[in-house]
């Protein structure tokens, strides 16, 4: 019989005898609040993981590890050890560095169907074989958040769309980095209901065409906040369009720490969302101010990029916070600092900006863990 609490945590096999000059690979913080494991051992004791079960937090790497051998519980139904499930404090669980089976991860997440999960991380993963067959109804967690980064499917560009019918309704906040695949056949995916953010940030390989083939239109009808950091897109123009064969109406947009490139005279000009109020064009390497950017905004981001001299009102869409700070009109040295931002002792906002690109979601999620407590 397999352990489910054990399950919870890549289904680990029932507890095994702990030799007495092992190094235990999990470490458990003194609050019972964050549980951390590192399976790099040759040979790992799975069974340290245990301890993790009374944490709010749970990160789990695999070392690298193919996990084929807990296949065989994959078939147990987790409905008989439901009480024990909800009982797991668990919030946030982190999972990365192994090569899974698919049957085996959604094993996982039937399993965290009875649990009190509300972030799911997926990283440095290879989810390997075919995903079983689709449910007739939902059995796994009720996420709130979503994240993945580093996540190869054996099913391609399919993969979001057979592991959204996993999940139940109510997703709010869907995150993929590094993705091996974002061309999603649309016909197979769902409308997410109820998600107001979605971020595809360091994609570099994205584009503009890559954002046209991820963005199925009416799929994402509560979208509010759209982030594309580092996601190789071209032009603002290009993701206008994007956007309106998407058919969402993000109120923010976050273009920034791409290298943007002006619209070519004569283009089409894009009928930006209407609700749009806020636009990041933060290190976009802008040498001028782009044309074609909407009409009216809330809040215009054009700091730390190439302009050599003070935007002129008509230049401009009608705006209530305009940022441009760190260009070099303002600052003749902002472009040594955006090149190479250890020039000096001195650390200049942009500098220091982009030293911090790509840990400011990790520090987000550490500073609101405490709210699970």
């Amino acid at each position: 019989m397999v352990c489910v609490p054990c399950l919870l945590l890549l289904l680990l096999p029932p507890l095994l005898r702990v030799s007495a000059d092992t190094t235990e690979p999990c470490e458990l913080d003194d609050d019972d609040f964050r549980c951390v494991c590192n399976f790099t051992d040759p040979k790992p004791d799975w069974s340290s993981a245990v301890q993790c079960m009374v944490a709010v937090e749970v990160e789990i790497r695999g070392g690298g590890h193919s996990l084929d051998q807990f296949l065989k519980g994959v078939n147990t139904d987790p409905k008989q050890y439901a009480d024990t499930i909800k009982a797991l404090r668990v919030r946030r669980l982190k999972l990365g560095a192994a090569q899974v089976p698919a049957q085996l991860l959604v094993a996982v997440l039937r399993a965290l169907g009875y649990s009190r999960l509300k972030e799911l991380t997926l990283e440095d993963l290879e989810v390997t074989g075919p995903t079983p067959p689709t449910p007739l109804e939902a059995t796994g967690p009720a996420l709130t958040t979503l994240s993945l980064r580093n996540v190869s499917w054996a099913t391609g560009g399919a993969w979001l769309g057979e592991l959204q019918q996993w999940l139940k309704p109510g997703l709010r906040a869907l995150n993929i980095a590094q993705a091996h695949s974002l061309a999603f056949p649309c016909a197979g995916l769902s409308t997410f209901e109820a998600l107001t953010t979605l971020d595809l940030s360091d994609n570099p390989s994205l584009g503009d065409s890559g954002l046209m083939a991820a963005l199925c239109p009416n799929k994402f009808p509560a979208l509010q906040y759209l982030a594309l950091r580092n996601a190789g897109m071209e032009t603002p123009s290009g993701v206008c369009a994007a956007l309106a064969a998407a058919r969402v109406q993000p109120q923010s947009l976050d273009l920034s720490h791409n290298s943007l490139r002006v619209t070519a005279p004569g283009a089409t000009r894009c009928v930006w969302p209407s609700a749009l109020s806020s636009l990041n064009l933060s290190f976009a390497g802008l040498e001028q101010v782009p044309k074609g950017l909407p009409t009216k905004l809330s809040v215009l981001d054009l700091s730390c990029n190439k302009l050599s001299r003070e935007p002129r009102r008509e230049e401009l869409p009608e705006v209530n916070v305009l940022t441009l700070d760190g260009n070099p009109f303002l600052d003749p040295g902002a472009l040594k600092h955006q090149d190479d931002p250890m020039i000096s002792g001195v650390v200049p906002a942009c500098a220091r900006s982009a030293l911090t690109m790509g840990v400011s979601g990790t520090l987000a999620l550490l500073q609101g863990a405490r709210g699970f407590a």
